[in-house]
């Protein structure tokens, strides 16, 4: 099923994957509307895109449910309907469970899952009526751990259980979930992250970040197939089948991850 020519509904729109992923759907020939509570972003993401008619802004913090719920009326009344919707919201932080406030455990995931609850919610009925396409921007550690990370892995794995569930109750409604797994894309999402941490710390990466462009045009053509996991960076895949065959070798390498040996 094609999503081009349709009304694209992107959480977190003002940067990152964000908007690249607006620049994909508006190349293709879709409406976009744009979300975030960055209002500045957004505006420079307007002049970059300059789609017209194409494109409009929403001042949307996914944490609320009334904030949702007024900006997908404002779609819906603009466009008549919402084709696919794109939960992209999310922020991070850096710190181990010993250490972190449970104060920005809750932000996160107040951010990261309920967003993703909140907005799906607000368009459900819309999604329904058009049997559009629900996308939820995840990570691998949605389903592999990530250390000094426990917040932001509980809520992407939390946004598994979810929309897998969803996904089975929407079947005969025609709507699809498309979950998406990349891992480190290059964003600015580290510059945002919530709590106290020590930027010359140690980090959870290895190898070279993606190119967000690059993925937004993996994630396109995965929801465009109505797929169910989209692994948008090379070594997604991999990934997954070393997390869920050999859990307590991914143990041990993303110890030494953290430690600086790989």
């Amino acid at each position: 099923m094609l999503v081009d020519s349709q009304v694209v509904v992107i959480t977190g729109a003002a940067g990152g994957i964000g908007s690249a992923l607006a620049r994909r759907y508006l190349a293709g020939g879709a409406s976009v509307a744009l979300l975030d509570v960055d209002d500045s972003g957004l505006a420079a993401l307007v002049d970059e895109l300059a789609g017209g008619d194409a494109v409009m802004t929403v001042h949307c913090d996914v944490t609320s449910e009334d904030e949702c719920r007024a900006a997908a009326a404002e779609v819906i009344g603009r466009w008549g309907g919402i084709d696919v919707l794109i939960n992209n919201a999310g922020v991070s932080h850096l710190s181990t469970f010993a250490d972190i406030d449970l104060a920005v455990f809750r932000r996160v995931v107040e951010i990261n899952f309920f967003g993703s609850v909140n907005c799906t919610a607000a368009c459900l009925d819309s999604l329904r009526a058009r049997r559009g396409t629900i996308v939820v921007m995840s990570s691998v550690a949605g389903f592999a751990p990530l250390s000094l990370r426990s917040a932001y892995a509980a809520s992407k794995h939390a946004l598994h259980g979810f929309f897998d569930t969803v996904r089975a109750e929407l079947v005969d409604d025609g709507v699809s979930v498309t979950i998406v797994c990349p891992s480190f894309v290059r964003t600015d999402i580290e510059a945002h992250m919530l709590g106290d941490h020590d930027p010359s710390g140690p980090r959870n990466t290895t190898g070279d970040q993606a190119d967000p462009d690059d993925v937004a045009d993996v994630i396109h053509t995965g929801v465009a197939a109505r797929k169910r996991m989209v692994f948008p960076t090379p070594d997604g895949e991999m990934i997954y089948e070393v997390a869920t065959t050999d859990p307590v070798g991914y143990d041990e390498f993303m110890r030494a991850m953290v430690a600086g040996d790989s």
